[in-house]
């Protein structure tokens, strides 16, 4: 005879655990055994079972407070699983759902359906799930800035309008299944040397749908869905980057007779620009000076994203300084962070030909102690700088 673990130990928690701790603990082993995380995994599922069975006496103050005084010998054969009659199939675990995880109890759809894939419902009738479409859009900088509006116009399966989706002829050549009498399941008993074992599985008559069709359209076929196209429309937030995507909930594939349509995911592209390269959500620009200009020092002027700026430059500027320009950057895609920097390098431009007399004032210029160069005097290197921006 297989001796029976306690309750407690199964759970993980301690005697003295609250209502709350012992339903959050049979979540987590809920989550850790349940059969579609586990396919084919006997010692799985019957982890699954014993968590089940621990979980439904000890959320029962009375059971609770039996099973504390007594042990098993308590509990009698009014509960439990295997060898107690009337014991509990996976299926019937399944109501626990309603009260762990949310819902209205027995026709909850199992959470798992979600996670793993698939759109029936362990109870009651399927539920069809349209398939999911990935889009790309590209935009400009000004656009990823200050986010944007676009219409696109999207090849998708869509809703059949001769049937309004039903699959029947004139949307009503329909009747309930006789065979499950519009539940959508079947229920088998079987009795096996552990006792009576139940199993609920789909109906085969119509697929788990509840009803048949008596006579299908001919437009879809029956099918309640047809290739078509549909103009949606995306508001992309201010921020986003390339390769992020977006989802927009129900705007993919419609599904078969009336189910739930599948999801529409936006992948953002980039296109490059003229002026500015993104660092996250800084911008870098480079911009030439000339050499009176880095010695005498000048104004110029800088564009950003929301136009021109002036900009002071000093004298005795060096080639490769960075000039910061806070909150001419980008926002971040939540808002939280707001904006990044402009980030301007300084470059001086040496010109590569020049007339006689402009030599000559050169060679006399660079034999003035004022334009010896002194190292020691100079601005960090660039690539320094540059790293202490994006640390």
């Amino acid at each position: 005879m297989t001796t029976k673990r306690d309750y407690y130990e199964i759970l993980e928690i301690s005697k003295s655990s609250t209502a709350e701790e012992i339903k959050k603990a049979y979540r987590k082993q809920a989550l850790r055994y349940h059969p579609d995380k586990n396919p084919g995994d006997s010692d799985a599922e019957g982890k699954f079972k014993e968590s089940a069975e621990a979980y439904e006496v000890l959320s029962d103050a009375t059971k609770r407070q039996r099973y504390d005084q007594f042990g098993h010998s308590g509990l009698g054969g009014s509960h439990g699983f295997g060898g107690f009659s009337g014991g509990m199939s996976i299926d019937e675990i399944f109501s626990h759902f309603g009260d762990i995880f949310g819902g209205g109890g027995g026709g909850f759809e199992d959470p798992f359906s979600s996670i793993f894939g698939g759109g029936r419902r362990r109870s009651g009738r399927t539920v069809h799930k349209g398939s999911n479409l990935r889009v790309k859009v590209k935009l400009t900088l000004e656009e990823v800035a200050h986010g944007v509006e676009k219409k696109i116009k999207v090849n998708k399966y869509i809703q059949c309008s001769t049937c309004t989706g039903t699959g029947a002829k004139g949307g009503s050549a329909y009747q309930t299944c006789s065979t499950c009498n519009g539940s959508g399941h079947v229920t088998r008993v079987t009795s096996t040397f552990l006792g009576q074992m139940q199993s609920t599985s789909a109906c085969p008559q119509c697929g788990g749908e509840g009803k048949v069709i008596t006579d299908k359209c001919h437009d879809c076929a029956g099918n309640g869905v047809v290739k078509g196209e549909e103009v949606i429309t995306i508001k992309i937030p201010a921020g986003v980057a390339e390769g992020m995507q977006l989802s927009m909930g129900g705007n993919g594939n419609a599904a078969a007779r009336g189910g739930i349509p599948g999801d529409l995911f936006i992948q953002i592209e980039e296109t490059p620009h003229t002026d500015f390269e993104r660092e996250g959500n800084h911008l870098l620009y480079n911009h030439f000076l000339n050499f009176p200009d880095a010695v005498i020092g000048t104004s110029i002027e800088i564009p950003t994203i929301d136009g021109k700026v002036k900009v002071k430059v000093e004298a005795g500027t060096q080639s490769g300084k960075i000039l910061r320009l806070r909150g001419k950057g980008l926002p971040s895609v939540n808002g939280y962070e707001g904006k990044g920097d402009l980030l301007i390098t300084l470059q001086v431009w040496t010109p590569k030909t020049l007339s006689k007399e402009e030599k000559g004032l050169l060679e006399k210029l660079g034999k003035s102690p004022n334009f010896q160069p002194d190292p020691s005097s100079s601005d960090r290197s660039f690539f320094s700088k540059v790293k202490d921006y994006f640390e």
